[in-house]
């Protein structure tokens, strides 16, 4: 069966974490992915453990694991005229580049956007910086936690009376590797009409400053900056974790009639007929007075009974899991959200095609373990030809 990007081909460029996760997302799709890494070292990330997976060669952390199944690792060094020559005989029948070096990083190599359209016009080449390819911080280095902090998510995150928080995971590059990947197959899409290539401009900034989503439109239309508000919701009313008798569990009322069932549930269905918590709008404007009865009411009974209740009454909720709990949850096991690949565990991915499902997948490589194979199908080079790359260090 085909898959829904079989035949593309994507040259990588890039390491750690969001440029990795585009490329990722690419190879679940079907598509063909070589990633070029640095001889003797290879990706930052794979030295980001412990955990590691793996003994000895094979060693790789779990950090690495996360974001490279489905691809080939090619060891070349781009420092070298020879390497430079390697990467760009790849590039050129390549359906995409994706890279992300420093603004203008690539250019010393004849390795940038310009240098590869010259030899083939119809490149797809995606650049990922911390700030973009203009402006007064574009040469900037980006990382995760900084862009947190400076778009103002570590501003909105944490206790209201604490101090600010980053996120659990470094969602600023995974989301960025996600609009990486959507404007990627945007412009495959526009190719079919127009033959052409062209330069893909992604910003983690950029992408954290869109993802502030309604944080940010409360700030826009208001004039005032939102503050933290722990894990309650700013703008839903009641949306948060609450305490029960032996643990925790999360409420997400998302309309009025779910309210008046919840209050109903909780012994508190006069609630529901109060003006000041009729509408939504009305309990967020009053939820100091709204919250703490609806506190004390959920301690009086078990997790295991609110389970019950709060699905009869349909009103939504949830655990909070460990990691380990989530994924031993039967909706979990039931999608196989987690598996091994050559003995490699990994999660799922989540595109779910129905004609053209994800492929079964391989391994996250380890460092140059298809070097010669790659050099050899796709550039055509004899066994001695690469076995003098390999002496002189270029490979």
């Amino acid at each position: 069966m085909r898959h829904a990007l079989s035949g593309v081909r994507v040259l990588d460029l890039s390491r750690v974490l969001a440029g990795p996760w585009a490329t990722q997302m690419l190879g679940d799709l079907g598509a063909e992915i070589v990633k070029i890494e640095k001889p003797g070292a290879g990706d930052d990330t794979r030295g980001w453990g412990p955990p590691w997976h793996g003994e000895g060669e094979n060693r790789r952390a779990g950090y690495y694991l996360a974001a490279n199944r489905n691809k080939h690792s090619v060891t070349i060094d781009m420092a070298r005229p020879e390497g430079q020559a390697l990467i760009r005989r790849l590039a050129e029948d390549s359906d995409i580049v994706v890279e992300n070096f420093k603004l203008g990083g690539l250019r010393k190599y004849g390795l940038d956007y310009d240098s590869l359209k010259a030899i083939n016009p119809r490149l797809i080449y995606c650049s990922i910086t911390g700030f973009g390819q203009d402006g007064p911080d574009a040469a900037k280095p980006g990382y995760d936690l900084m862009i947190q902090a400076m778009s103002g998510f570590m501003s909105v995150t944490g206790e209201k009376d604490g101090p600010p928080h980053r996120m659990g995971v470094a969602m600023v590059d995974m989301t960025t590797g996600m609009n990486a990947a959507a404007a990627i197959l945007a412009a495959l899409y526009q190719r079919e009409k127009t033959g052409e290539g062209q330069h893909i401009d992604i910003a983690l900034f950029d992408v954290a400053m869109a993802g502030l989503g309604n944080q940010a439109l409360n700030y826009l239309v208001s004039g005032t900056a939102p503050g933290r508000t722990g894990n309650a919701h700013p703008n839903v009313v009641p949306y948060q974790p609450f305490e029960t008798a032996d643990g925790w569990i999360i409420v997400a009322v998302g309309n009025d009639g779910q309210f008046a069932r919840f209050a109903a549930l909780t012994g508190h269905g006069e609630l529901a007929e109060d003006e000041r918590y009729r509408t939504n709008a009305a309990r967020v404007e009053n939820r100091d007075m709204l919250i703490p009865p609806l506190v004390e009411a959920i301690k009086t009974r078990t997790t295991a009974e609110w389970t019950e209740g709060l699905i009869a009454a349909k009103v939504p909720y949830g655990p909070i899991n460990t990691i380990a709990e989530a994924f031993a949850e039967p909706q979990a096991r039931h999608r196989g959200l987690s598996y091994e690949t050559d003995g490699v565990p990994q999660v799922a991915s989540p595109l779910r095609l129905g004609a053209s499902p994800p492929p079964e997948g391989k391994a996250p490589p380890v460092l140059g373990e298809d070097t010669e194979a790659v050099l050899a199908e796709r550039l055509g080079l004899s066994t001695d030809e690469i076995e003098r790359l390999r002496d002189g260090r270029v490979i």
